[in-house]
């Protein structure tokens, strides 16, 4: 086939997925739509790391880390399990301080963090009660919404709302953490592996959510094909106490590392550090 019939054969099967989309959207009634609440508007300076360094012990965490996080921007933070990425959320909400050079948070700034443990949630509380808190309204930045209606968002639906939480699943508990604290309204999300045990609906919705919040948010992540389709620029830890800043997604973060490392970059290894000196 010649290019150019090859070219219009795949447009024309690309408008026939959008209206078969299209079709799918107008018939379910029911899709899971999360709507993350947004916060106040960010002035110019997020947060910013100027030559910041972290240690535990004897091993250095990173050295001469340095990023700028744009207003709108969703970043995705990759590396090892070790690496440094949760001390970094950590440094931003005030639980660490750097041991050396600057980090920077905007007086705008207010965070919203997701850590990865989902222990704080009280498992004798409903599902409904733990995510409004008992209220029956939620203020979500200048709405008011009925709390049963946030609560379902977030695909618990009639009587699953009035689940104790000792008795949900670990995909069920990520749910209902996200929506805990994502209705406090911050402006700059940090998301500690939030894709976790989520279900194929809530992950889409998460991803929809992300794309259409208005503030800035950094997610750390394995998930490299969700990180794909989110993210604007990738913050790596790519071992040796090193750390990447990249504009653009994993694809384009990961085309241009194996032009810097050559073969070594498919090349798996544990996770190294510098040692202090």
């Amino acid at each position: 086939m010649a290019p150019r019939a090859r070219v219009a054969k795949n447009k024309a099967r690309l408008s026939q997925i959008d209206k078969l989309a299209a079709q799918e959207q107008e018939e379910r009634s029911d899709e899971l739509i999360l709507q993350i609440p947004p916060g106040p508007p960010l002035g110019d300076l997020v947060v910013r790391a100027q030559g910041v360094r972290k240690a535990y012990g004897e091993n250095l965490l990173m050295e001469d880390l340095n990023f700028d996080l744009p207003r709108g921007g969703i970043v995705g933070v990759i590396g090892a399990n070790g690496a440094g990425k949760t001390t970094l959320f950590r440094m931003i909400v005030g639980l660490e301080k750097p041991d050396a050079g600057e980090l920077r948070i905007g007086e705008t700034v207010v965070p919203a963090y997701v850590d990865q443990h989902r222990d704080e949630l009280d498992g004798n509380k409903t599902v409904y009660e733990e995510i409004s808190g008992g209220n029956e309204y939620l203020q979500l930045g200048r709405r008011k919404i009925a709390a049963r209606s946030y609560v379902a968002q977030f695909n618990f639906k009639g009587p699953d709302q009035q689940r104790r939480v000792s008795e949900l699943s670990g995909g069920e508990r990520n749910r209902v953490h996200l929506a805990k604290l994502l209705r406090r309204g911050g402006n700059l999300l940090l998301l500690d592996e939030p894709t976790n045990d989520l279900d194929v609906d809530t992950l889409r919705a998460l991803e929809e959510g992300l794309l259409n919040f208005s503030g800035c948010a950094v997610v750390i992540s394995h998930d490299r094909w969700f990180l794909d389709r989110i993210a604007t620029h990738i913050l790596a830890f790519e071992g040796d106490s090193k750390t990447v800043w990249h504009e653009g997604n994993y694809q384009t973060y990961e085309a241009l590392r194996r032009q810097r490392l050559g073969e070594e970059a498919d090349q798996p290894r544990r996770i190294r550090y510098k040692k202090l000196q």
